[in-house]
């Protein structure tokens, strides 16, 4: 089993089983030119990082250094040869978000004032899943019918609450149904299934997508409150697949003091790594953590919390990241 990672800057083909070489190819324009891909937009939970009000040393080194803040967590599809592209969720990020989209994935037109999506996935109703779809009002770029998939009570969510009901009643988006794990064509070379996934749902269901391209397949799973909870085993998920970002909202318990856990839950990332601690490297180094707190130590590589996880065999996502989902000619050869 393979898998394909760029950068922005550099593409690298890392081969979890066979060769286990890495090799570097030229830029992300040239690498993707020919394959769908999967790109890393933000990888902070709702309230990206560092977090409004937050004036402790969790967010301090990011209130000084612009280089250390992160984005929402939020992924981009995308294909080149039709010139199609997707977001999964619309995050209080999405202007920024969209200029990184361009970057490595101009839009089909150059008409400045749209944004250039073929569809929009929502995962659920909390602030930094779907708050960004204000930017698509008249107030800003005025969208034209930007296709929103979203499961049933997230749709009537939308509809009948403002300011959002207000989109659909312009036109701004178009409300397209998604149905639990029943997969949805985007193009000939791509497929994207929603997967309902426990979690608080006060105002809509919760899901995560795999996503599935000519030869490779990713998937995200960005909150869910604990794997015991779901009706499937995550261990035969990962099997399914090539990538898979997961809910890493939390490195460990007690890491927000004076406040119980239990009312937000999520797998913390030590539970996680516990729990599949024995499957094979090539199956753990599948995982990214994603959605990850101000809170969590793990948003700083040089921390002992993302050291540990990587000695573990596991990732933590990094914005930019891009996984193309098809091997390339001479991938085959093993």
């Amino acid at each position: 089993m393979t898998q394909t990672l760029l950068s922005f800057a550099t593409l690298f083909v890392l081969w979890i089983g066979g060769c286990g070489s890495v090799r570097a190819h030229s830029d992300v324009h040239s690498a993707s030119h020919q394959y769908p891909f999967v790109i890393v937009l933000g990888v902070a939970q709702d309230a990206g990082y560092p977090q409004t009000a937050c004036r402790k040393e969790c967010c301090r080194p990011a209130w000084t250094d612009a280089q250390r803040r992160r984005h929402v967590a939020c992924l981009g599809i995308v294909d080149p040869i039709s010139n199609e592209r997707w977001l999964i969720d619309a995050t209080p990020d999405l202007r920024e978000q969209l200029q990184m989209l361009d970057a490595v994935a101009p839009p089909n037109r150059d008409n400045s004032s749209q944004p250039g999506l073929s569809g929009i996935f929502l995962t659920h109703a909390h602030i930094g899943h779907y708050t960004g779809l204000q930017d698509l009002g008249r107030e800003v770029t005025g969208a034209h019918s930007v296709p929103v998939y979203a499961m049933p009570r997230m749709r009537k969510f939308l509809s009948t609450n403002g300011p959002w009901s207000q989109l659909v009643e312009l036109g701004n988006i178009e409300l397209r149904v998604l149905e639990d794990d029943v997969a949805l064509q985007l193009n000939k070379r791509i497929t994207i299934t929603p997967l309902r996934v426990p979690h608080r749902d006060e105002f809509s269901e919760t899901v995560g997508y795999r996503i599935v391209g000519p030869s490779l397949s990713v998937l995200y799973i960005p909150d869910i409150d604990k794997w015991e909870r779901w009706n499937r085993a995550i261990e035969d998920e990962l099997s399914r697949v090539d990538i898979a970002f997961l809910d890493g909202t939390f490195y460990r318990n007690g890491e927000i003091p004076g406040r119980d856990m239990s009312d937000i839950p999520h797998p913390f990332i030590e539970e996680t790594i516990h729990q599949l601690a024995e499957l094979p490297l090539s199956e753990r180094a599948k995982i990214r953590f994603i959605h990850l707190n101000h809170t969590n130590p793990a948003l700083h590589p040089e921390s002992s919390a993302a050291t540990t996880t990587q000695a573990a065999g596991f990732q933590i996502a990094r914005e930019g990241d891009v996984f193309t989902l098809q091997t390339a000619p001479h991938d085959n050869r093993h």
